[in-house]
C-alpha cells in the first residue's frame, strides 16, 4: 500500500512539476535572449495577468520583494538553490493555503524566480485513493479472515464424527464406525480408512480374547490338575524330606497359577476387554473393604492400614480388577515398604484419584518408567517372589478404565496415584 501511495503521489507532482517547469523556462528564455532585465520584468507581469488557474509565479529582487507573480512575498521556508519541492503557501486572493510544488532559481543581478503549480485538488485525491484503498485493505482482511474460520469450521465438522468414533473405540467400544460418507473427498476417504483400520482391530481383539480364554483354559486346568495331585501327596508323604519337597512344589504351583492369572489379566485389560462389567462401585467402600482384608496381615507385621475417603464417590468401574490392583499395591506396600499404609480417595473436577502410600525407602524418579513395565522388577525386589507383574497390572487396569497411574513422592516413601475419569 505504501509502495503504491508513492507512486500515485509521484505521478501528480511530476505533472505539476513539468508544467511549472514550461513556464520557468519561458521567462529565463526572455531574460537570457534579451539582457535585459526590465524587459523580462515586464514580461514576467504580462504572464502574471495571464496565468492559469493552477500557475504559481514568483519574481522578487535581491531583498525577496516581489516584482509580478500571483505570491505576496519570497516564502521563507524555500531557499534560493533549492530542488523542487512540495510547500503549503498563499496565493494572493486565496483565504486558505495551497499545496504547491515549486522550484526557485537564482536570475542575474540576485533576482529570484519561483515557478510552481498547484496541488492541492490532485493531494486530495491521493487522500481519497489512500482512505480507499485502507477500507479496500480492511475488508480484505476481514474476508480473508471468515474464509479461514468457515474454513477451519469446516474441517472440524467433517472430522467431529471421526473424532468421536475414535474416542469410542478408546474407551471400548470396538463396534463403533465412522458414519458413510458418499461426497468422495479426502475426507470420505479418510472415514474409509479409519473405518477398515477398526475392522481390523476389532478382529485382532477378538482373536485375542479367544486365544487368551485358550490360554487360561489350556493352563489352568493342568496347574489346577498339577496343585491336586500335590495337595494329596502331601497327605500320604510322611518322610519330613519329601513333605518338604511337596510344599516347595506347591508353593511354586501356586505361584505359577497366580502368575499364569495375572499375565492373563493384563493382557485382557490393555486389550480394552472387561468394559462390558463396569458397574457404579462406592470406591470409598472400596478401600474399607481393602483395608479390612489386608488388616490382620498388616498387624501381624507391626503394620497400620489408613483410609482417608471422601464420602459418596460412587463410579462406573471393573470392580474385581480394580480391587486386584488396590490389592497389589497394598501387597507391595507391605513386601517393600515401611510404616503406616494410607489408602486415599480425592477428587477433582472430572477426575477421582485413588492412591496407596507408605513410608518406604520408595522408588528413585529415574527407576519409575521401568518398574511399571511388565515383568520389570528393581534390584531391591529380585530377591522376593514376585514376578514384577504387579504395577504392569495396575497400569494396564488404569488404561482400561480411560485413566492413569502415577508414582510419587510421599517424603519419605512412595505414593501409587490412579487417576480415573469421571
Amino acid at each position: 500500500m505504501f509502495a503504491l501511495r508513492t507512486m500515485v503521489r509521484g505521478q501528480v507532482f511530476a505533472g505539476a512539476a513539468a508544467s511549472a517547469e514550461v513556464l520557468r523556462q519561458d521567462l529565463l528564455t526572455v531574460r537570457q535572449d534579451s539582457g535585459d532585465a526590465a524587459l523580462a520584468d515586464a514580461v514576467a507581469q504580462r504572464v502574471t495577468r495571464n496565468l492559469t488557474p493552477g500557475t504559481v509565479l514568483l519574481l522578487a529582487d535581491a531583498a525577496g520583494r516581489p516584482i509580478a507573480g500571483n505570491l505576496s512575498a519570497w516564502p521563507p521556508n524555500v531557499a534560493t538553490d533549492a530542488h523542487a519541492g512540495a510547500v503549503e503557501l498563499y496565493r494572493i486572493g486565496r483565504p486558505l493555503p495551497e499545496a504547491m510544488w515549486v522550484r526557485a532559481t537564482a536570475l542575474p543581478g540576485g533576482r529570484r524566480l519561483l515557478t510552481g503549480s498547484v496541488v492541492e485538488g490532485e493531494r486530495r485525491a491521493v487522500r481519497v485513493l489512500e482512505a480507499a484503498m485502507l477500507f479496500a485493505l480492511s475488508l480484505a482482511v476481514a474476508f480473508a479472515a471468515l474464509a479461514s474460520w468457515l474454513a477451519a469450521r469446516m474441517i472440524v465438522l467433517r472430522l467431529e464424527t471421526t473424532v468421536a468414533t475414535l474416542g469410542a473405540v478408546r474407551d471400548g467400544d470396538l463396534s463403533r464406525r465412522v458414519p458413510a460418507d458418499a461426497t468422495g473427498d479426502a475426507f470420505a476417504d479418510l472415514a474409509g480408512s479409519v473405518n477398515a483400520m477398526l475392522d481390523r482391530v476389532e478382529a485382532l481383539v477378538v482373536e485375542l480374547k479367544i486365544a487368551t480364554d485358550g490360554l487360561a483354559h489350556d493352563l489352568k486346568s493342568p496347574l489346577t490338575r498339577l496343585r491336586s495331585a500335590l495337595e494329596r501327596a502331601a497327605v500320604v508323604v510322611t518322610e519330613p524330606a519329601a513333605l518338604e519337597a511337596v510344599d516347595r512344589a506347591l508353593a511354586e504351583g501356586e505361584r505359577l497359577l497366580a502368575l499364569v492369572e495375572t499375565a492373563l489379566r493384563i493382557t485382557r485389560a490393555e486389550a480394552g476387554i472387561g468394559t462390558e462389567s463396569f458397574t457404579a462401585v462406592d470406591l470409598g467402600g472400596e478401600l474399607e473393604d481393602i483395608a479390612e482384608i489386608y488388616g490382620p496381615v498388616a498387624e501381624d507385621a507391626g503394620r497400620d492400614i489408613r483410609v482417608a475417603a471422601a464420602s459418596g464417590v460412587v463410579l462406573a468401574v471393573h470392580r474385581e480388577l480394580l480391587g486386584q490392583a488396590l490389592g497389589n499395591l497394598v501387597d507391595n506396600a507391605l513386601k517393600y515398604g515401611a510404616g503406616t499404609i494410607t489408602l486415599a480417595l480425592t477428587t477433582a473436577p472430572g477426575m477421582v484419584t485413588v492412591s496407596v502410600a507408605d513410608r518406604g525407602d520408595g522408588i528413585a524418579p529415574h527407576d519409575r518408567e521401568a518398574a511399571l513395565r511388565r515383568f520389570g522388577r528393581l534390584d531391591s525386589a529380585r530377591s522376593g517372589t514376585g514376578a514384577g507383574l504387579g504395577l504392569s497390572l495396575v497400569a494396564a487396569v488404569a488404561r482400561l478404565h480411560g485413566g492413569a497411574v502415577r508414582l510419587g513422592d510421599a517424603a519419605p516413601g512412595l505414593v501409587v496415584a490412579i487417576d480415573l475419569p469421571v
